[in-house]
């Protein structure tokens, strides 16, 4: 599986990601919006070996995949997906995460959204794409709404993000939605 854009491959992961990816886990600025067992490195390696899962599904309902900047040193520089685990036949969650070092850089994380939400409504056939944030990461919000998911609501928080006043927003683009921000 793979997705081409004037920057960026992504496409599923293999061995040879698994050092890069451990390592943007790790770093404390990646933490920020996450709960403490998220960030172990066994945790990190139980992602890996879900991704890998997920590639082999037939029929496929998940799509996690390495994002590399193909321009230059095609390093790996984060991950992204759609995820119908959970959702109806027509629908998927959307996830993004960049690496910190390209959090804010050349607009990447436009580029990558716009790709998969093509990807999702074009190649996958979705009516809707739903997403899940945390309301303090502000870069998400503006992501979102660029791309014309609206609010429809909150989920319940866990307890390390209410205990820094948080919560989960949750996000909501249909394909009417996009075609018509796609034709302006």
């Amino acid at each position: 599986m793979e997705i081409v854009t004037k920057r960026f491959l992504l496409r599923d992961f293999i061995q040879e990601d698994e050092p890069a990816f451990m390592a943007y886990h790790a770093d404390p600025r990646y933490a920020e919006f996450c709960a403490p067992e998220e960030v172990t490195p066994n945790r990190t390696r139980e992602l890996l070996h879900l991704f890998s899962q997920w590639a082999t599904e037939s029929p496929r309902r998940n799509y996690q995949l390495a994002i590399r900047d193909r321009r230059k040193s095609n390093e790996l520089i984060g991950c992204g997906g759609l995820r119908r685990e959970g959702y109806g036949a027509d629908q998927a969650e959307l996830g993004i995460e960049l690496a910190p070092q390209f959090w804010g850089r050349y607009a990447y994380a436009i580029e990558i959204a716009q790709a998969l939400i093509q990807f999702g409504f074009r190649d996958l056939g979705l009516k809707e794409i739903r997403g899940v944030s945390v309301s303090a990461n502000l870069r998400v919000t503006r992501l979102a709404q660029r791309y014309g998911f609206v609010e429809v609501g909150s989920r319940p928080s866990p307890s390390w993000m209410t205990a820094r006043g948080w919560s989960q927003t949750e996000w909501q683009l249909t394909r009417e939605a996009w075609e018509h921000l796609s034709a302006v």
